[in-house]
């Protein structure tokens, strides 16, 4: 028994080395990549400094500085590839740029530097997390034995790393990038619309757009060039919850011009107490230069509404459906006036959806609908493969069992004064989408968030659509009618039903006194 007592403590010893060496050399490893440097690569045009570093997730980082940085989810290892754009060759991005010759040879001419410095990288970290390994085990345990143990279990973990980079490894994460940096860069440095249409399955093409985007960016300098608008994409800029902040405005502008949009759709709330004082406001629209689709929000009131309708090229949707620029959209303002905390905004569960399905009769198979309030919108799922919506002042995106898919825009306008209610501000959100012109589905999204010094620093998240033209199919209407009114200035009837069918719900229908007076 003493035998069989003496062995089991040796296995625990012997376990408890081993795992203390495994430990070891993994710092070990772990240090020696993070000391190997960053090792001079030149990709077309471009000088770059590569880099590899241990990291909690997979990802592909490139600093374009000072126009700021793309970051790309290309492999599941935990290792992070940093590419530093540190110098243009002008002379050759010039030709490059010039010479249809020669730019028909770039995307070779980028596969073949980019893997050469890949694998250069690749080799001196695995020599550097090697050294590093046999050096930190020898130095612990001053055994060369148990060293070369170490570097033996260093290089395993190693080459199973490697070859989970490899794959895993995601060539259309090119095509949803997340910027980070300045917004006049943004459009031309995350790509192009036509890539994300004609829906390029190679990845040499999106390296290609980066590098030459990169090279007249660079080649410019100070005079940074407008982001080309795609002849076959409908671009449009959704806003929501401008909340009488001036600033929105100024982002408005910005984005209209650096993205081409066609369009901007306002998804209601652009006041914060719907009273005429808010309507000088509203007179910016006017200035824009582009139609303004608006629908009215629960902030905004018949006041409102018909300041923004006396707006050039304003087009205000309330149960209306028209086509603009193409893409015929059906809007429908909201049925509650609740300019502030003394009014209620709750509502009995489905009440707002039921609202919605009462309008539906008046939805002619739309492009897409714009609604303020995402419960009015999930009452038109099934009515068209898109609908747009604000109010809660988080941005989200929901794809419904019918195939319909909304997109809840954060506040463009910060939330306007009751940003300064919570410890963090309320970042300024907007979104740009790309619609096919034939089509008429969405093909992809920026989501972009702005902060830092007013809008000069960008957050953009590219997002693609995996099933474009998938079949959109109405949802069952199979629910009993619920008999609950939206609380608020409304003045329910009693014993009244909450709808007939094609007309408003008269417990829903808004106060001509509260959003109308003057103040």
């Amino acid at each position: 028994m003493k035998f069989v007592h003496w062995s089991k403590a040796a296995i625990r010893s012997r376990a408890s080395k081993a795992v203390a060496v495994l430990f070891v050399a993994a710092v070990g490893a772990w240090l020696g990549i993070f000391f190997s440097g960053t090792v001079r690569a030149e990709i077309g045009p471009v000088e770059t400094g590569m880099s590899l570093r241990p990291a909690w997730s997979g990802e592909t980082v490139v600093d374009a500085s000072p126009l700021g940085t793309l970051t790309f989810r290309t492999h599941a290892a935990p290792l992070r590839l940093r590419i530093t754009l540190e110098n243009i060759d002008q002379d050759r991005a010039r030709a490059l740029l010039e010479d249809p010759r020669l730019a028909d040879r770039l995307p070779a001419l980028i596969e073949t530097d980019l893997l050469d410095g890949v694998r250069a990288l690749v080799i001196r970290s695995l020599l550097c997390a090697g050294a590093g390994a046999l050096i930190a085990v020898l130095m612990v345990f001053r055994r060369p034995r148990v060293a070369l143990v170490g570097l033996l279990a260093a290089s395993v973990a190693l080459a199973c790393t490697g070859a989970l980079a490899a794959l895993t490894f995601r060539p259309n994460s090119l095509v949803e990038p997340r910027y980070s940096g300045l917004v006049a860069a943004a459009p031309s440095l995350v790509g192009s619309a036509e890539s994300i249409v004609t829906r390029f399955e190679s990845y040499r093409s999106q390296l290609t757009k980066l590098v030459t985007n990169v090279s007249k960016l660079y080649d410019t300098v100070s005079t940074l060039p407008l982001y080309e608008a795609d002849p076959k994409t409908i671009r449009v800029l959704h806003v929501s919850d401008i909340h009488i902040n001036p600033i929105a405005w100024n982002v408005i502008r910005s984005l209209k011009d650096q993205f081409a949009v066609d369009m901007i759709i306002d998804t209601g709330d652009i006041s914060d107490h719907g009273t005429k004082a808010e309507n000088k406001f509203v007179n910016e629209i006017g200035r824009l230069g582009l139609p303004y689709v608006f629908v009215r929000g629960n902030h905004d009131s018949m006041t409102t509404q018909k300041a923004v309708a006396k707006q050039k090229n304003a087009i205000v949707l309330d149960d209306k459906t028209k086509t603009v620029e193409g893409l015929t959209i059906y809007g429908l303002g909201d049925p509650r006036f609740t300019p502030d905390k003394s009014v209620p905004v709750s509502a009995k569960p489905g009440t707002l959806d039921e609202y919605a399905r009462s309008h539906l009769p008046n939805v002619d198979e739309p492009d897409l609908i714009a609604v303020h309030d995402p419960d009015v919108a999930e009452g038109f799922s099934g009515a068209a493969p898109m609908i747009l919506a604000g109010h809660t002042h988080d941005r989200r995106t929901t794809m419904f069992r019918s195939g319909t898919r909304m997109l809840v825009q954060g506040s463009t306008g910060g939330a306007g004064l009751r940003a300064l209610e919570h410890a963090e501000p309320t970042p300024v959100q907007a979104s740009v989408l790309y619609f096919d012109k034939e089509t008429k589905r969405l093909q992809a999204w920026d989501d972009i968030t702005l902060g830092g010094l007013g809008e000069q620093s960008v957050y953009i998240q590219r997002h693609v659509e995996a099933d474009p033209d998938r079949m959109i199919s109405p949802e069952p209407t199979n629910a009993p009618s619920p008999t609950g009114s939206v609380t608020g200035p409304q003045t329910p009837t009693a014993g009244s039903p909450l709808w007939h069918q094609g007309q408003s719900s008269p417990m829903l229908q808004r106060s001509p006194t509260e959003g109308d007076r003057e103040s």
